[in-house]
Formats: C-alpha cells, sequence, structure tokens
C-alpha cells in the first residue's frame, strides 16, 4: 500500500478500479479525505488502498527517457539532463546512488517510480515523465 504523504501530483501509479488495474498520473490530492486523483484516461479519485507502486526497471527507466550506459565494471549509469543514477549491476535497484550537480544521495533499499520522481524533483526542481529535455 502507498502511504499518501509519499504521493504528489505528477507521480505515476498503478490505480485499481475494481480489477481493473492501470497506469495513470496524479492529478490532485485531497488531504482531508486521504484521496488520490488518478488520470488513466479518465480521471477518478482513489483511496489510497487502491493504488499501488511502478517498481524501478530498465523498461521503466526507459520509458522516462533515460539513457542507459553500462560500465567496465558491471554498474550501470541511467542518465536524464544533467540527473545520474548508479546502480550495482544491470537489474538490480536494490539500492542506488542519486547525483545532480553538487548534490548526492544514496539509497539503501529498493524505491519505486513515484518514490524517484520525487527525489527528482527536489533535486531538480523539474517533473520527471516521459518528456526529453537533453
Amino acid at each position: 500500500m502507498i502511504k499518501f504523504h509519499e504521493v504528489k501530483v505528477g507521480d505515476y501509479l498503478i490505480a485499481d478500479n475494481d480489477g481493473d488495474k492501470k497506469r495513470g498520473e496524479v492529478t490532485n490530492l485531497n488531504g482531508d479525505e486521504k484521496q488520490v486523483c488518478v488520470d488513466t484516461g479518465q480521471e477518478f479519485w482513489y483511496e489510497t488502498e487502491q493504488l499501488q507502486a511502478i517498481p524501478i526497471s530498465d523498461a521503466e527507466l526507459e520509458h522516462l527517457k533515460f539513457h542507459r550506459q553500462v560500465n567496465e565494471d558491471g554498474t550501470v549509469k541511467y542518465m536524464k539532463g544533467a540527473f545520474r543514477m548508479l546502480i550495482p549491476k544491470a537489474g538490480d535497484f536494490s539500492k542506488m546512488e542519486l547525483w545532480y550537480r553538487d548534490e548526492h544521495r544514496h539509497i539503501t533499499h529498493a524505491i519505486n517510480i513515484h518514490n524517484l520522481q520525487n527525489h527528482f524533483y527536489e533535486m531538480t526542481k523539474v517533473h520527471l515523465n516521459e518528456e526529453s529535455f537533453d
């Protein structure tokens, strides 16, 4: 289950409408009711129990227009503009290093796409989405 305080407008999540699960983008938040409005082609309000996180994967990062570089030591670097993410080996997103200009963050546990989007925004002040800005 996703915690309401982790969700930000612009985050990508899976919304479950009575078993019909669709990827969508958060468009609004209702803090009083702890509800999240998600656009999956249509906007609907969801309880946090109806939302699922999207795990980070190579395919998800490609969808977000990251460029991938496999290093000689087996580590993999993902780049989008001046933002960088380094993982220990291909397919291993259990820990990662994020950096943007002078700011570095060491993530010591697996996170999901919406968490990465929130780190990206905090570091760059730009929303992480499918648009490329290289």
